[in-house]
């Protein structure tokens, strides 16, 4: 589950040639792995290895030597001169029996498979010249590609094209993913991605400490809420959602809707007086209570008993949301900030971040999309335009001070403490009004049970993803909430929990 930036992985495999396994070893199963997943790609056929100068060149090497061995019809293209081959690479090249091809383009021909072992995941400039003419060629090409650690082309650490990259049918990878593998554009390119065991143990990421994780359950498990038997509601915490006026009020009620079915105890809708009949005529099991300012929701959370609060569901852009905000921040609840919460505070971002720090609270999240990030943290982009999307997340989530989660088919979340999360298990159709008041209400019923924060956010984007696809093509915002059972029952049987 952890993944590894291109320099935590140079890391573990120096952490392992130092525990006594040669690089050259590392090469071999790497290699070996390779043919493993071509044999699968190409039963019959003719295979083409494109080596680069470097140690995936090396890596492609091997593989040609093992599928030779094996009886498949291997042919080598090297992009530099054989005599410039050095260390682990020129030794692999030395295995190879086979002739070893000029970088012509018009040797490509018309092979079953091609396996790009140009770049690997260590790119991090522009493809120029000749590796960018070949790179097009095998483009143009046509024939399936099997990608050795990372497409050609794509930048190992940010996911992005540099300039021209290989759109692999699967990837080979070895010991962990890379962000790239997650992130997009990276992700579209990598095709299927399998990750091979190559000898390097576990237990380099003691040394390691990796900090940044694919957003999977077996991440969270520890801390997934599951009611005891002898629990009761008001242990499962009380969650309330901020509505907007009578024509802002779709929102909060799907945002409560989901809290409730995420397993909050209770969940309120806060309704200002002319939303209250269209509220209250909408909700069954949700409750609905009038309030009209801050004034009103700083007496409601005088109740200890509510203990989770999302607001910016249709709650409205401008000052008395800005002061919704600020008074729940004071009142030291675990917190949601969404959509109009958050763009309120677009043309003064410093006064939400300060006050999130003069609260000391650990519990709150903000969630935006593009829009209302490149808002709240225009500055900071403005001085590093070329970050990547996990490292921007992470530098918003220091500067906030809050847990941040930037939406999108890559959701990234990350804690002040430096930890993040990627997640690669969202379906295109949740793109959808509305989608996005779903997800804060699912995290605001896992804050009301009393899930940490960053966890509580991880969760609620897993959970999200597979709503989405339990649902289908075609669904609607509304749709969500009614398929969450189905997703929390499979969470139980994979965690083994009875119910």
């Amino acid at each position: 589950m952890e993944i590894l930036t291109t320099g935590e992985m140079e890391q573990a495999d120096r952490l392992a040639i130092a525990g006594g396994t040669s690089g050259f070893a590392l090469m071999l199963r790497a290699g070996q792995a390779v043919a493993d997943t071509a044999a699968d790609l190409a039963e019959e056929g003719s295979i083409l290895v494109v080596a680069g100068c470097g140690n995936n060149g090396g890596d492609g090497f091997v593989a040609a030597t093992e599928l030779a061995a094996r009886g498949y019809d291997v042919s080598v293209i090297l992009m530099c001169e054989r005599s410039s081959l050095k260390g682990d690479a020129a030794l692999a090249a030395k295995g190879w029996k086979g002739p070893v091809l000029p970088c012509d383009l018009s040797t490509l021909g018309s092979p079953a498979l091609i396996i790009d072992a140009l770049f690997g995941a260590g790119l991090n400039r522009p493809v120029m010249g000749d590796a960018r003419a070949m790179i097009e060629a095998i483009i143009a090409n046509g024939a399936p590609v099997l990608s050795i650690d990372l497409p050609s082309g794509i930048n190992g650490t940010t996911g992005a094209i540099m300039g021209a990259a290989i759109r692999a049918t699967e990837t080979v990878t070895f010991f962990r993913r890379k962000p790239a593998h997650l992130l997009l554009p990276g992700r579209i390119f990598c095709g299927r991605v399998r990750v091979a065991d190559i000898g390097i143990t576990d237990a380099v990421l003691h040394k390691i400490r990796p900090i940044t994780f694919e957003n999977i359950p077996d991440y969270w498990q520890s801390v997934f809420p599951v009611p005891p038997i002898d629990g009761h509601k008001y242990a499962r915490g009380h969650a309330v959602v901020v509505s907007g006026n009578l024509t802002s009020t779709g929102a909060a009620r799907l945002s409560a809707r989901s809290a409730l079915r995420m397993g909050a105890g209770l969940v309120s809708v806060l309704s200002p007086d002319d939303a209250l009949g269209a509220n209250a005529a909408a909700l069954t099991a949700v409750m609905v209570r009038r309030m009209n300012d801050a004034a009103g929701l700083a007496e409601i959370l005088e109740d200890r008993r509510i203990n989770a609060c999302v607001i910016g569901p249709g709650a409205g852009i401008g000052e008395e949301t800005r002061a919704l905000v600020t008074t729940a921040i004071a009142a030291k609840r675990a917190l949601v900030l969404d959509a109009d919460a958050l763009t309120s505070f677009a043309d003064a971002p410093g006064r939400l971040f300060e006050t999130i720090k003069q609260s000391g609270s650990a519990d709150i999240i903000l969630t935006p999309h593009e829009g209302e990030f490149h808002r709240l943290f225009s500055e900071m982009i403005e001085k590093h335009p070329l970050r990547s999307k996990l490292e921007r997340v992470r530098a918003a989530a220091e500067r906030s001070e809050a847990v941040v989660l930037l939406k999108g088919p890559d959701t990234v979340v990350a804690s002040p403490d430096g930890r993040a999360t990627i997640a690669a298990n969202a379906p295109p159709w949740l793109a959808t009004a509305g989608s996005g008041d779903v997800l804060s209400g699912m995290i605001g019923g896992l804050l009301a049970q009393r899930v940490p924060a960053f966890e509580a956010a991880c969760m609620g984007v897993w959970m999200h993803g597979e709503t989405g696809l339990e649902a289908g093509p075609g669904l609607i915002a509304e749709d969500l909430p009614e398929v969450l059972p189905a997703v929390l029952r499979r969470l139980y049987d994979r965690f083994g929990v009875d119910y």
